[in-house]
């Protein structure tokens, strides 16, 4: 189906999360001048035409006499190419006039977003020269979707959020007017790069890489008009699936030609494709260790193939053994990461990027950060966050993720002096996405908010969330009264906190349901073969992960964070559980003891929890009805929720400890 400039902009049925026609007010009623050629200029000319229709503003494309409120512009244009991999821009205004200088056309695109952020505030007084410019090179949505709906996972592995906004009855959707919007939004937020299908690769989506290229071509071109590249998860033994070889080893020469037939055939349909995300040995999938090779011979076989088009393979580190024996303490998967990956630095591609998870486990609600990012220092590293809410809360709870991503990304594995996680993942921030075909995006209205956030810390990581949390709640709800800011704010700063004191506690993570990861079950995992264990008995919880008499674990990281997590008297209370295992006495830094903290946390998340819901019901005159109703329904779950959490984790707690709540309350 065609889509025209007004189907961008308005997609009936659809919120417009934080792209509300109201934001656009102070660019649209203005005059701007848009100079410049070339696709994505045309897209930041439609954006400020469409506003000005709406506001009574004018837009140009040839410069006059006139003075302007906003001009627009690519620096020494020519038309001539698209400059496209620079996206910085200058923002100034002097002479009441706001300009906007690119260095290339999705700057301009950037450009423009950023003074839709900004609002009046863009056209008031003087600015002096500001130079905006991302921080990381690649910031790209990971969706989980599969183009067949599958049996356990459905639609969407992990997503939360109704069906794809890609696939549909196992075939790409026809219709791109709501993927074009998906576009719009990411690039206003930052993002520009997408992977289109899960990374657990099954057969029907194994031949989006050769047969059914096509359909992925018609994706691209939907997001292409917002500078969003296209990327792919692939199966590692493609040549046995698809091209019927014997083998997929990735130095046997027959599959190294089989791969560079099939990223050629790829460039020809989709000549701006980002590449491929490979997720190899990892949880059955298939990868290099079937044929005795290492992680380099397989990452380094796929960017040969892509090199000569620019293409990148992002390399999962995801690797660890899912058939873990629950009675050997020796085994950690923890460890896993760096086991497998620190003694190959250096030896990958340079269009190799390996793809990291900012914990160690996956995506817990507390974890401390990866060693990996300390270890790889010549190698090109990515970090890996998840934006769907796998453990905290599967968009059924309030649990705003910036504050826990911002710690991540200012983490110093090497020290003070030492270069933060964000700049040693300079190549790639990495987030699964948290968005599907649900009218709202996100499942639950509030849960935009952590994928706004992602795409603007992905940019700036030294940002402040709240900040950027002030941001989201200006452009979704512009012309906001105080009460309805204040309302929000007071619901979300601190609600990762909220879920994780009555959930997991002090670093211990996965006492959730098996297989669904919903709501709580203390030994859900605790027998599995999944690694997740948290060896709760009579005298005391948690995993001895020092290097003195545990996994050895602590003692991956550099200074000063190995001695720190080495002792139990020096490690932080909130990561305690996940580095020591500790009596139900020992007493924490904040002078409780562990099984007290435990109790406290969980009656407190509750007490947030309902909190929160009361707020969100006096804001029910501030917003709309349906959008009101939808959180009010939301926030009734996670209370009933947490009570569970509550009553489940402290019952466990006063079973195995036998030591009473101080402070007399019920307890199960």
């Amino acid at each position: 189906m065609p889509v025209t400039d007004a189907d961008i902009f308005v997609v009936e049925g659809v919120d417009p999360a934080w792209l509300p026609p109201g934001a656009f007010r102070a660019l649209g009623s203005r005059r701007t001048l848009v100079h410049g050629a070339g696709p994505l200029t045309e897209t930041v000319h439609a954006e400020v035409a469409h506003a000005c229709a709406r506001f009574g503003g004018q837009v140009e494309r040839e410069a006059s006499d006139d003075p302007y409120d906003l001009v627009l512009r690519v620096a020494d244009d020519d038309g001539s190419g698209d400059r496209a991999d620079d996206e910085g821009f200058v923002l100034e205004r002097a002479a009441g006039t706001t300009t906007v200088t690119a260095g290339g056309r999705r700057g301009l695109l950037y450009g423009l977003f950023h003074v839709v952020r900004l609002g009046e505030d863009a056209f008031r007084g003087t600015r002096p020269r500001e130079e905006h410019r991302p921080a990381t090179a690649l910031r790209m949505l990971d969706h989980w979707d599969n183009v067949a709906v599958h049996p356990v996972m459905g639609q969407v592995e992990r997503g939360y959020s109704g069906g794809s906004l890609f696939w549909r009855d196992g075939r790409a959707r026809d219709d791109t007017r709501r993927l074009r919007a998906y576009g719009r939004l990411l690039a206003a937020c930052g993002v520009n790069a997408v992977s289109v299908n899960n990374v657990n690769v099954h057969d029907v989506e194994a031949h989006l890489l050769t047969d059914r290229i096509d359909e992925v071509a018609r994706i691209a071109g939907a997001l292409r008009p917002y500078g969003i590249r296209t990327h792919l998860s692939v199966t590692f033994a493609a040549p046995v699936v698809l091209g019927r070889l014997p083998t997929a080893d990735p130095l046997d020469a027959a599959v190294r030609d089989w791969w560079a037939k099939a990223v050629h055939d790829v460039y020809e349909a989709v000549p701006d494709f980002g590449g491929f995300v490979v997720k190899a040995d990892s949880e059955g999938r298939p990868g290099p260790f079937t044929y005795g090779r290492t992680h380099t011979d397989g990452a380094n076989m796929l960017a040969a193939a892509l090199a000569p088009y620019g293409g990148t393979v992002h390399w999962r580190a995801f690797v660890y053994d899912h058939r873990q024996d629950w009675r050997d303490r020796s085994t950690d998967r923890a460890r896993a990461a760096y086991d497998h990956f620190a003694p190959l630095d250096g030896e990958f591609a340079d269009n190799a990027v390996l793809q990291a998870k900012h914990g160690p486990m996956d995506f817990q609600v507390r974890e401390p950060v990866s060693p990996v990012f300390g270890a790889l220092r010549r190698t090109r590293v990515a970090v890996e966050m998840q934006i769907t809410q796998e453990y905290t809360g599967q968009q059924r709870h309030v649990c705003w993720l910036g504050p826990m991503w911002s710690e991540v990304l200012r983490f110093r594995p090497g020290g003070a002096q030492g270069p933060t996680v964000a700049q040693a993942a300079g190549d790639g921030a990495v987030a699964v996405s948290n968005a599907g075909d649900d009218p709202y995006w996100t499942g639950h209205p509030l849960a935009q908010a952590n994928l706004y956030t992602f795409g603007r810390l992905a940019w700036r990581p030294d940002a402040d969330p709240l900040g950027i949390l002030d941001e989201w709640i200006a452009l979704t709800f512009p012309a906001a009264p105080e009460r309805l800011a204040e309302g929000l704010r007071a619901v979300l700063r601190n609600s990762w906190r909220t879920y994780e004191k009555y959930t997991a506690p002090l670093g211990v993570g996965f006492m959730v349901q098996p297989g669904h990861h919903y709501g709580p079950a203390v030994d859900g995992y605790e027998y599995s073969p999944w690694g997740t264990y948290h060896f709760a008995d009579r005298d005391g919880v948690g995993v001895d992960r020092s290097a003195a008499t545990g996994t050895g674990y602590a003692g991956q990281y550099g200074e000063p964070w190995s001695a720190l997590y080495e002792s139990a008297a020096t490690c932080l209370d909130e990561l305690l559980l996940f580095f020591h295992h500790v009596p139900y006495g020992h007493v924490l830094h904040s002078g409780k003891t562990v099984v007290q903290h435990i109790y406290d946390t969980h009656f407190e998340g509750v007490e947030e929890a309902e909190e929160a819901r009361r707020v969100w019901a006096g804001l029910a005159d501030l917003v709309d009805p349906a959008l009101h109703a939808r959180v009010a329904e939301r926030y009734d779950e996670q209370v009933r929720c947490a009570r569970e959490w509550r009553d489940q984790v402290n019952s466990y707690f006063l079973r195995k400890s036998g030591v009473p709540d101080a402070r007399g309350r019920t307890i199960h």
